[in-house]
């Protein structure tokens, strides 16, 4: 049985030992099993969150909880509690929120699960591989909305930000821009110099932005574990690097191309 708490936390009621037989138990890190009624386990994760260990207590669903055991993440539940304590808690007797069956062959669970769709029309029945894809934070709507539309404003203020620091750094270097033309230097010459020199800065930039994200991931693991998870996408290093490099090469054009069109008088008398 699944009470929600508010948020994605949720309450589960199990039957221990049908449990265990399903899922394999689970691995205690501290303490045991519940075993009053007023016992729960939690995982690893929810009591860094809430700073609980053995004999802590806390209070939900307006019921004061002891914290028995603290077990290894992964088993689809952070907070357990017998399920018939629950059930006449929330009275809610001998009814369930979910039921997991276990079949006797792996892939024959989709054929399972397409017989109880046949049988039982308007239940939500799934795999668990299914059910498990749900639980993603791709699966939840507004969340999905919100993080597209976080990146792609930070997608336009980097692009923009990286262009900008371009443009104010060519500027800045109009002098030194005449000195070559006046020494000899094309205007190709320049551009090219340029160029380089804003793929090179693009480029360490990028690779120092991915090493900062290792920073601020150990930083969000230690100062508000479980609250947040921060996952390394890889597929999107080329992604941020490609913005990175295009925004510079564009931001070094414009002032670029006005520095070497100046007049060398003009140039060498820049502030």
């Amino acid at each position: 049985m699944i009470q929600p708490l508010g948020g994605f936390d949720s309450l589960s009621g199990i039957d221990l030992d049908q449990f265990n037989r399903l899922s394999g138990g689970f691995r205690f890190l501290r303490g045991r099993p519940f075993q009053n009624d007023d016992d729960i386990i939690v995982d690893e994760y929810y009591a860094k969150e809430k700073n609980l260990d053995i004999g802590s207590t806390i209070q939900l669903k307006n019921h004061t909880w002891r914290v028995s055991g603290i077990f290894e993440s992964g088993k689809l539940a952070r907070i357990c509690a017998k399920l018939d304590v629950l059930q006449t808690l929330t009275g809610s007797s001998r009814k369930l929120s979910q039921i997991y069956l276990k079949v006797d062959d792996p892939p024959h669970a989709q054929a399972v699960v397409n017989d109880l769709r046949d049988k039982m029309p308007g239940y939500f029945i799934y795999t668990m591989e299914e059910f498990a894809s749900l639980l993603t934070i791709s699966s939840v709507g507004l969340l999905r909305n919100f993080i597209g539309v976080v990146i792609g404003i930070a997608v336009i203020v980097g692009f923009l930000v990286v262009s900008m620091a371009m443009y104010t750094a060519v500027l800045e270097r109009t002098r030194e821009i005449g000195i070559l033309k006046a020494l000899g230097a094309s205007s190709g010459y320049i551009l090219n110099l340029l160029f380089r020199e804003t793929l090179l800065i693009a480029i360490i930039g990028s690779v120092v932005g991915i090493i900062m994200t290792y920073g601020t991931q150990w930083l969000m693991m230690h100062a508000v574990p479980a609250t947040l998870t921060q996952e390394t996408v890889y597929e999107w290093w080329p992604i941020a690097g490609a913005i990175s490099v295009v925004g510079a090469l564009l931001g070094a054009i414009l002032p670029g191309w006005k520095a070497v069109k100046q007049d060398v008088i003009q140039a060498l008398s820049y502030e």
